[in-house]
């Protein structure tokens, strides 16, 4: 059975830093990235950012480029998103998740969700 798991989350002021983590159990069949989203209160879900298991391309939202940054270490089987200079508007509760396919930045490329971890910033 597939798990990701996200940890690293929590409260933080604006423009300080956190740095998430998803760790990945068992095989995930067929995937070839992966990525995080986040949903805001009231909000749909929205794509973040996303990387491949080869680290040979990487893919950001306009919104959070420049400041977060996504890495792998294939030998752990996790993810991280490092954020930094967060913003208020950066509250959400972030995803994890295992997908292929085209596009990236599509939830429906995504096969394999983690069960969230909030992120508050406060102004």
């Amino acid at each position: 059975q597939v798990q990701l798991v996200e940890s690293g989350g929590g409260w933080v002021q604006a423009g300080g830093s956190l740095r998430l983590s998803c760790a990945a159990s068992g095989r995930i069949v067929g995937s070839s990235y992966m990525g995080w989203f986040r949903q805001a209160p009231g909000k749909e879900r929205e794509f973040v950012t996303a990387i491949f298991w080869s680290g040979s391309s990487i893919y950001y939202a306009d919104a959070v480029k420049g400041r977060f940054t996504i890495s792998r270490d294939n030998a752990k089987n996790t993810v991280y998103l490092q954020m930094n200079s967060l913003k208020p508007e950066d509250t959400a509760v972030y995803y994890c998740a295992a997908g292929s396919g085209w596009p990236v930045r599509s939830q429906s490329m995504y096969r394999y969700w983690g069960q969230g971890t909030q992120v508050t910033v406060s102004s």
